[in-house]
C-alpha cells in the first residue's frame, strides 16, 4: 500500500538535501524539534497543515509545489502497483484514463507519462 505519509517526507528530504540544509537548521527555522522532523521526513509521523506550512516556509518553498511533486509520486507509485492487462485481449483493456480513478491526461502532465514509460 502506498502512504501518503511516506512519499511525503521523501520529497521533504530530497528537498533539504538538495538545499545542502541539515535537520537541525531546517528544523530551527521551522520550529519543530528535530525528531519530530526527522520522523515526517522518514514517513512515521503525519505532518499537520501548519507544520507543513511551517517546513516549506523554512525551505523557502511554496507548499504548493511540495504538493504537487507529491501527487506525481503518488500517481507514478499507483500506476506501478495498477495490474498488468498483458494477457486481456485488445477489446477489453480500457484506456489508463479509465483504469485509474482520477488518472492524469497526458496533456495536463506529460512528464508523469514519460516516467511511467520509462
Amino acid at each position: 500500500m502506498i502512504l501518503l505519509r511516506q512519499l511525503l517526507g521523501d520529497v521533504l528530504r530530497r528537498l533539504r538535501v538538495r538545499q545542502g540544509r541539515t535537520l537541525r537548521e531546517v528544523s530551527t527555522l521551522a520550529r519543530v524539534s528535530l525528531g519530530y522532523l526527522s520522523e515526517v521526513e522518514r514517513g512515521q509521523k503525519e505532518a499537520s497543515s501548519e507544520l507543513l506550512a511551517s517546513i516549506c516556509g523554512a525551505l523557502g518553498v511554496p507548499l504548493s509545489q511540495v504538493l504537487r511533486e507529491v501527487s506525481d509520486q503518488f500517481a507514478l507509485a499507483e500506476l506501478q502497483a495498477a495490474p498488468v492487462l498483458a494477457d486481456a485481449p485488445e477489446r477489453e483493456r480500457l484506456a489508463l484514463s479509465e483504469t485509474v480513478p482520477g488518472s492524469i491526461s497526458d496533456s495536463v502532465f506529460p512528464e508523469v507519462k514519460d516516467m511511467v514509460a520509462a
